[in-house]
């Protein structure tokens, strides 16, 4: 069968593999890793494949459906976020006007969540495939294929006449040493120099080590919508075999982003893998999303074995704030890991939110000064989204905190995540003034660029960090400029 799978057009460059589906301040782009991993299975089973990235090539609609007359697909998987539902769904149309006899599976976190209303916006949309989609699709594509019934498809959602019918869920992959390597399938239809992430060194490359995270946050919305909270991982041998293949294969890859929810929830399994990196003699550079509960000794092994950021989820400086979203973490815990981490060596990315239960100006506060505590080498302060099929947007929308049920405001005008909270003593229109001197506030600190300076002297670090200061001063320039006008 020849499948065609996209990433496509937007009005914005927004990642829709992110856990923040949003047009970035400081120039990110992430791969459309979840699309790769199921061209790799696909490819497996025999398919003839071709993977587009349309937002990364900054083709329009007509441009990428010229890319997909010339292939000929007979079925055509459609990636999908809640912030471009919308057009992801007016994308669909299209390609049903200009290919009738197509096939088109919608996939993704919101039709995962939300599959009968997903299938409500449009007539084009033959199937829905439901949360981690790799061998879905292959079942899929095999039934079709063979032209046997869809109902044995778990995973799968699709319309017959005029009612849909849900399949039972997919259980979660659990050997995930069997799905094919994603970097191979990057450069087989990819370019790493489109991809950006301001974090890391570039041209960076997108890889995922394990699967699902056990931690209970209520706000997260892949481990709800999409990889489920069971942890899978790859087995050391397994993983580390891919990133020797980078260093061979890709040699202009100057950092690999290990893109799991949480890499380091097995700290054996993360010992072992530094172990591995080090008996092949591989001179990588690497960076992951920690959890702030990771001993020294740990930590300095990373270090030891190329790792050199960590992004932490602290979320809050306030513990009552930490127990109402069901982190599991103490601002006390988080402190300790923090000096531990820097006595590594490592350098950390520290995320934090405004908006989330509870919090008001004085928890918020609490939360900034925590920061300037903590004092990171970057931070990013982030309004609380609540996405669907979480908790967050259960708890918002029951209270009525929610400022709107269009999937087109979840976006702003310049292509950032909108404020869409708004509680009775912090209103949105506050956190959004709030967020940004936050920002400014904590960047002009004396003490951090002190520690920016001394910690930014190798040159792939000060391209990285230019870059993204040119990008975020722009944004600020313009949210000014907006409140002047406004």
């Amino acid at each position: 069968m020849r499948i065609l799978l996209v990433n496509p057009p937007f009005k914005f460059k927004l990642s829709r593999a992110s856990r923040w589906p949003e047009f970035t301040k400081s120039g990110t782009l992430y791969y459309p890793i979840w699309l790769a991993y199921a061209a790799g299975v696909l490819m497996k089973k025999g398919h003839n494949v071709l993977l587009l990235d349309a937002l990364a090539n900054g083709w329009d609609f007509e441009e990428t459906m010229v890319k997909i007359r010339e292939f000929k697909p007979d079925m055509v998987v459609v990636d999908s976020s809640t912030p471009s539902i919308n057009n992801d769904v007016q994308f669909v149309d299209e390609v049903k006007k200009n290919l009738p006899n197509v096939k088109i599976v919608l996939v993704g976190t919101h039709p995962s969540a939300l599959p009968e209303e997903t299938f409500a916006m449009s007539a084009s949309i033959d199937f829905i495939a439901r949360h981690e989609y790799d061998y879905t699709l292959r079942d899929l594509a095999t039934a079709l294929e063979n032209k046997k019934g869809l109902q044995k498809v778990l995973g799968l959602s699709y319309r017959e006449f005029s009612h849909v019918y849900s399949n039972p869920d997919r259980p979660l992959i659990e050997n995930l040493d069997e799905i094919p390597f994603v970097s191979e399938v990057y450069k087989k239809f990819l370019d790493a120099a489109d991809y950006r992430y301001a974090l890391a060194r570039h041209p960076m490359i997108q890889v995922m080590s394990s699967r699902g995270c056990p931690n209970m946050c209520t706000f997260c919305s892949l481990p709800q919508t999409f990889m489920g909270r069971k942890f899978r991982a790859r087995s050391p041998e397994n993983f580390v075999d891919e990133l020797e293949w980078i260093a061979k294969n890709m040699p202009e890859i100057k950092e690999i982003f290990i893109e799991d929810d949480t890499f380091t929830v097995s700290k054996q399994r993360v010992l072992d893998i530094c172990d591995l990196i080090d008996q092949r003699h591989l001179n990588i550079v690497w960076s992951v999303n920690a959890r702030a509960d990771i001993p020294f000794d740990v930590l300095k092994r990373m270090k030891e074995a190329g790792c050199r950021m960590l992004i932490v989820g602290y979320e809050s400086g306030s513990d009552e704030i930490l127990k109402n979203i069901k982190k599991g973490m103490t601002v006390k815990l988080a402190a300790n890991f923090t000096r531990n981490a820097k006595r590594a060596g490592l350098k950390i990315f520290g995320c934090f939110m405004i908006g989330l239960p509870g919090d008001n100006k004085e928890t918020i506060e609490q939360t900034f000064q925590f920061a300037k505590k903590l004092n990171p080498d970057m931070v990013f302060f982030q309004q609380a989204v609540p996405f669907p099929g979480t908790e967050f947007y259960e708890w918002v929308k029951s209270n009525r905190f929610l400022t709107s049920s269009k999937w087109s405001d979840w976006l702003d005008d310049q292509g950032r995540l909108n404020y869409l909270v708004s509680y009775p003593d912090l209103s949105n229109h506050e956190m959004r003034e709030l967020r940004d001197k936050l920002m400014i506030k904590f960047y002009s600190s004396p003490k951090w660029i002190v520690q920016a300076v001394r910690h930014n002297l190798h040159p792939s670090e000060m391209a990285r960090l230019a870059v993204a200061a040119k990008d975020y001063t722009i944004y600020l320039a313009g949210s000014a400029k907006k409140r002047i006008f406004k």
